[in-house]
């Protein structure tokens, strides 16, 4: 069986000039993967067609051009699934308003639709996202929530499926969507085949925080916060990091600072504090083999019990646990295994 088997399920790919070339190429991937599972087991896969509105090359993001087929060819074609990958800059399709026309005219005639991405932007613009729950990339969710009330944003989801529509997180939840849509269609063992062959995690523990918050709090914050950040770095072990001590570090009153601090980068310096000992503690479990309760100690939660509470409340996943998922020694553990499948 082949692309063109023809009781295979017909999924397109929708791309426009700009888009995310991981955002179309990871979903892709996991169906193309799953097709050559199920045709071993002599089942039919995917018809995979990526598409634009007047088909041709399409420019991605990153300079790659991607061959593509006319939309208009699957004008009365049955289709499975439609997935819509998204962009740095959303705005010019968004202005264009022809592929929202047509997600808004089509989509119900697919079984579903995903997004990845800021892909959901044109699925909230064609409407399909009103009176439901749907996520995007961590730094567009305040962006997608204010601009479209009908629906309700989960920020910290890595994929959301509400009905026949399916949203998911920055670039990469792409993957992790994909993968579940084929365990709805095909089974967990086909699912775990595909995982397993591309080296990647069934479901991925946590939210998408634990990908953004420090992130978030490195490029929100002044220059002379960027180097109070240094210094709390490289002091994360002095359980007395508390407002006094930081405001000091900057020359300024506590209640000032605390006021300054949170308007600039939207936490508390005591949250900031703990984020920074979060991010020390992953970084030490993925890539030392110190003990768990020294790197509590080191990192200044004090014992192991504190830092697994801020790992549950942040991660929902424990020290350990993140340690045997995420540690280099584990990652590759696991690629070994893969390879000799």
């Amino acid at each position: 069986m082949t692309n063109d088997d023809p009781l295979a399920r017909p999924v397109l790919f929708v791309a426009f000039e700009g888009m995310g070339l991981l955002d179309l190429t990871g979903p892709l991937t996991v169906f193309w993967s799953a097709s050559k599972f199920m045709e071993q087991q002599g089942r039919h896969g995917y018809a995979r067609h990526t598409v634009s509105l007047d088909g041709g090359p399409i420019l991605t993001a990153e300079g790659v051009t991607i061959e593509t087929a006319p939309i208009s060819q699957f004008e009365n074609e049955a289709i499975d699934t439609i997935v819509v990958p998204g962009a740095l800059e959303m705005e010019p399709t968004l202005a264009d308003g022809r592929l929202v026309r047509w997600l808004a005219a089509h989509s119900s005639k697919a079984r579903r639709t995903a997004s990845v991405c800021a892909g959901a932007f044109l699925l909230a613009e064609a409407g399909l996202l009103d009176g439901r729950r749907a996520t995007t990339h961590w730094a567009s969710c305040d962006l997608l929530n204010q601009r479209y009330e009908k629906l309700t944003v989960e920020p910290d989801a890595i994929f959301v499926a509400d009905g026949p529509i399916w949203t998911s997180a920055g670039v990469s939840a792409g993957i992790d969507l994909s993968l579940a849509l084929v365990q709805a269609d095909c089974g967990r063992d086909i699912a775990m085949q595909v995982a397993r062959q591309l080296v990647i995690y069934m479901k991925r523990p946590g939210g998408q925080s634990q990908f953004s918050e420090l992130l978030q709090s490195q490029t929100s914050a002044s220059t002379a916060f960027e180097n109070l950040h240094v210094w709390i770095s490289s002091n994360l072990g002095d359980e007395r990091l508390n407002v006094d001590l930081l405001a000091e570090q900057v020359g300024m009153s506590s209640r000032n600072f605390a006021r300054s601090y949170k308007a600039k980068t939207g936490r508390t310096p005591a949250k900031a504090v703990e984020l920074f000992r979060l991010e020390a503690a992953r970084r030490l479990l993925e890539e030392t083999e110190q003990g768990v309760d020294r790197i509590a100690r080191s990192c200044g939660f004090g014992d192991e019990e504190r830092m697994r509470i801020t790992f549950q409340r942040h991660l929902a996943i424990s020290p350990r646990d993140y340690r045997r998922r995420f540690s280099t020694r584990s990652i590759a553990a696991t690629a070994s295994a893969c390879e000799e499948v």
